[in-house]
């Protein structure tokens, strides 16, 4: 039975999108059968691994409206063992449309519980927004990664992500748990990057990963490619990154 994972946070580049295509190209080189589902608007995990947004006919809104089943939806990606359902700029119009809707916090979780025999892992890019969608991804999920940027306002709006998940497992979804947060955008040279690090770490101990994701130029020139990092350049730091943090996943999750 796979493990679906919602990549959470309502602030925008922390690098979220960055961590899900990233984290899933890893799990598929290692040899993990990997879903990912772009559930953000701005489509960015789409492009990121090769597929044209503008050629998107059935993605991610059609599955949460349920005009078409989630296998209909998947795609193939370039990325070994990585399959991917994909997102087009239409997704933005349907936390309108489900306003109004019956169990309209559980849509993609009815979508997609049948597809969690076929992978093991399903990986869930949320949108930059407390919003339905992102409501619909922690209801669907069994966990939650929180990627944190190593800067200034690192913690802001944390606490905020933190109670929206205590109402989700209160209210819809008692089974989530909180996977760890993640540390991106590491820089060792900045004495704010390490001040982040001991903070995060003294706060929520147990919780962080080891592995930190460190900022790195390779990582950045990727998603212009369609690429993962992976793919892209296997020996750079943010590749070593990320495989280490799929390592991590799998140990844990043994």
């Amino acid at each position: 039975m796979g493990k679906i994972i919602a990549i959470a946070n309502q602030k925008g580049g922390v690098g979220k999108t960055t961590t899900s295509v990233n984290l899933a190209a890893s799990l598929g080189v290692l040899e993990k059968k990997v879903l990912l589902i772009d559930a953000d608007p701005q489509a960015n995990a789409t492009s990121g691994l090769g597929i044209n947004v503008e050629e998107v006919e059935a993605g991610s809104y059609q599955v949460i409206e349920h005009t078409i089943s989630a296998r209909e939806a998947i795609i193939k990606t370039k990325s070994p063992n990585v399959d991917l359902i994909p997102a087009h700029i239409d997704l933005v119009a349907i936390e309108i449309e489900l306003v109004d809707k019956e169990n309209r916090e559980s849509m993609l979780k009815s979508a997609i519980s049948d597809l969690a025999k076929d992978y093991d892992y399903i990986l869930i890019d949320c949108a930059p927004s407390l919003g339905l969608l992102t409501l619909n991804a922690l209801t669907a999920a069994h966990a939650v990664i929180i990627p944190i940027q190593c800067e200034y306002f690192a913690l802001e709006g944390l606490g905020k992500l933190l109670n929206t998940i205590k109402s989700v497992q209160k209210i819809h979804n008692e089974n989530l748990d909180i996977e760890g947060l993640l540390l991106t955008m590491y820089d060792s040279r900045l004495r704010l990057s390490n001040q982040v690090v001991e903070e995060v770490k003294k706060h929520f101990t147990e919780m962080v990963f080891k592995t930190i994701i460190q900022r790195n130029v390779r990582l950045s020139e990727a998603p212009s490619y369609g690429e993962s990092i992976i793919s892209y350049d296997a020996g750079s730091t943010g590749a070593n990154n990320y495989l280490s943090l799929a390592q991590e996943l799998i140990e844990k999750n043994k």
